[in-house]
């Protein structure tokens, strides 16, 4: 389990039990906790009195879409068979809008990926499918609380919203956050060198809680084998079939396949893993596009969060994804030697002041067959 962030949490209840009632919307990148949260609220909320839906995996019609909710549901409702896909859509806000818990409370609805419902679009009558569901949540008299990994969509839909929704930017893991987690498998040495290594987890990880939780399990495994260090895990879950490598190539591919012009959204986010904070002008010549072309395709990386422009040049919004990109965005799988010098290069900019000595003295102390193992590099 992720360390609970309970400010966070507190934050949460607080918007669901103030006057007028809110509803807070949780949102952040891939592996930065979302679900992990709603999982936690299910459970100190207590599983008769919210129920927890997973939108992306249950938005298939809006016929099964309730059927699923009302299957599950500990809260009893009348209308669980509505003939076509306008009924049983009307149907699913008057779920959400009147099931009570039991008592006579309100209910408590954890909407995982609310944004997916937007897959219902495709059936006739059903052309504002997110408009009408702010509408309905904003109208009824239960708790809700939501999340999607697309934040400017996210930011976009609910712009001139009610205010009753309250946008909660998923937080970074501290470096206190990483300890906690590195207490599952202590490692040796004295107390400062494990606040050491947990500061250079948390800088590795960019403080997204699934990158921190492979690393904590990799030097794990690590340490069970002879012993390891930050900078050689990294390159182990990087390589081709490493737990990091699968992650962000599933985050890669589903924001892609969200977006439009996957062709040349996948060309640019190449061209930007070569170099970042290209501006658009120079986007274009790499791309030899024109500049009107290039700004929509670089619109649309922006609208899944893919990229993110800062002064007007563009940058990767998750770092180790475009190490990901340089790595395995080619005609054949990355060498050990590939990966251990993209993580390298990723990796000792971050590392915290004491660290890059620290480092590289574990990687002079290790072994031979160690380095070969974990693919460590010299660095002259």
């Amino acid at each position: 389990m992720l360390t609970p962030r309970s400010g966070l949490t507190r934050r949460v209840l607080a918007a669901l039990d103030a006057s007028p009632r809110r509803i807070p919307v949780l949102v952040g990148g891939c592996g930065s906790g979302r679900t992990t949260l709603l999982q936690q609220l299910h459970d100190r909320i207590g599983r008769t009195s919210t129920q927890y839906i997973d939108v992306e995996r249950t938005a298939t019609t809006p016929e099964r879409f309730l059927r699923a909710i009302v299957t599950r549901s500990p809260f009893p409702f009348s209308d669980t068979s509505p003939v076509g896909v306008r009924a049983a859509f009307d149907a699913t806000l008057a779920l959400f809008a009147r099931a009570r818990a039991a008592g006579g409370e309100p209910a408590t609805f954890l909407l995982d990926e609310f944004l997916e419902l937007r897959t219902f679009e495709s059936f006739p009558g059903l052309r504002r499918v997110l408009h009408e569901l702010v509408d309905g949540l904003s109208a009824s008299g239960n708790r809700l609380v939501l999340t999607s990994r697309y934040v400017a969509r996210t930011l976009r839909l609910l712009r001139d919203r009610s205010a009753q929704f309250e946008i909660i930017h998923m937080p970074p893991l501290t470096a206190e956050d990483a300890l906690d987690m590195l207490g599952r498998a202590p490692a040796p040495g004295d107390v400062q060198e494990v606040e050491d290594l947990a500061r250079t987890i948390q800088a590795l990880a960019d403080g997204r809680p699934a990158y921190v939780h492979a690393l904590a399990d990799e030097l794990t495994a690590m340490r069970e084998h002879g012993g390891g260090d930050p900078i050689s895990a990294l390159a182990s879950l990087l390589a081709p079939g490493g737990r990091l490598a699968t992650l962000c190539g599933f985050c890669y591919e589903l924001r892609l396949h969200r977006a439009r012009g996957y062709g040349a959204l996948k060309a640019i986010l190449d061209i930007l893993s070569d170099e970042e904070g290209l501006t658009l002008t120079e986007v274009s010549q790499r791309l030899q596009r024109t500049p009107g072309s290039t700004k929509d395709y670089l619109s649309w990386l922006e609208d899944v969060d893919l990229v993110t422009a800062r002064q007007k040049r563009y940058r990767f919004t998750d770092p180790l994804l475009r190490v990901w990109v340089r790595l395995h965005c080619h005609a054949s799988a990355p060498t050990e030697d590939d990966v251990a010098r993209e993580v390298h290069r990723y990796a000792l900019p971050r590392l915290p002041q004491r660290e890059p000595a620290l480092a590289m003295a574990a990687a002079g102390a290790a072994s031979e067959e160690d380095k070969k193992a974990w693919g460590i590099i010299e660095i002259d």
